[in-house]
């Protein structure tokens, strides 16, 4: 029995190769080689930092917080593919298929980026992404919530976003909110106000550039 969008063995995974258009290079230098897992995930965590949000449900949170990583892959000029097939296996009984990670980048040079955003420290999304960074991948773990979790096993990287919570008064249901970071983490001492920050563009992929859809991929 098949489980609908799952990939079978074998099937080819075209989000693991890069575009043979040339990509749009709006990343920095020393994001696009095959040791720049430290620099890849610096800048995943800043520009997650400017992601603000009030009273979303836990999966509202993942939702923003995947769409956000998608617009980032974009905005460096690489490919983006939501749920992008996945090297691990679906559990019994459908181990003959395999699952998916919530991001993958194909990049023109250097290897793929996958990314993961969990709630907490789920112990298959660690072992899914240890086995991506076994198999060649860079695997970037986003980690969201309020307290603080044992990292994954390097070469695992791990990037945090740190949310507050709050129960309802009449419906008792969490709510997470982050504010901005100056409200987070305001410096001891300030000179000024330096003024807000500039916002970066964001790059919108080519429609006429997207990846087959008959592969169960769905481009960002």
């Amino acid at each position: 029995m098949a489980v609908p969008g799952a990939v079978a063995p074998g099937t080819a995974s075209p989000w693991g190769a890069a575009s043979p258009r040339p990509a749009v290079r709006r990343y920095r230098g020393g994001m696009d080689g095959t040791h720049d897992g430290d620099a890849v995930a610096a800048s995943l965590s800043a520009w997650l930092d400017r992601l603000t949000f009030t009273d979303r449900t836990a999966d509202e949170v993942t939702t923003l917080l995947v769409d956000a990583v998608a617009r980032w892959g974009a905005a460096q000029g690489w490919r983006v593919y939501r749920r992008a097939p996945s090297v691990v296996p679906l559990p019994p009984p459908y181990q003959h298929q395999h699952s998916f990670v919530d991001i993958g980048c194909a990049r023109p040079h250097g290897v793929p980026v996958v990314v993961e955003v969990d709630h907490g420290s789920r112990r298959r999304t660690v072992d899914k992404l240890c086995a991506e960074a076994a198999a060649g991948r860079l695997a970037v773990l986003v980690r969201w919530g309020g307290r603080t979790a044992e990292p994954p096993p390097a070469p695992v990287r791990l990037v945090t976003c740190a949310v507050t919570a709050r129960r309802g008064l009449v419906d008792h249901a969490v709510r997470y909110s982050r504010s901005p970071v100056a409200a987070r983490t305001a410096p001891a001492h300030s000179a000024g106000d330096p003024g807000p920050g500039a916002q970066a563009g964001l790059f919108d992929p080519d429609p006429g550039d997207a990846p087959d859809r008959g592969a169960g991929l769905s481009p960002a």
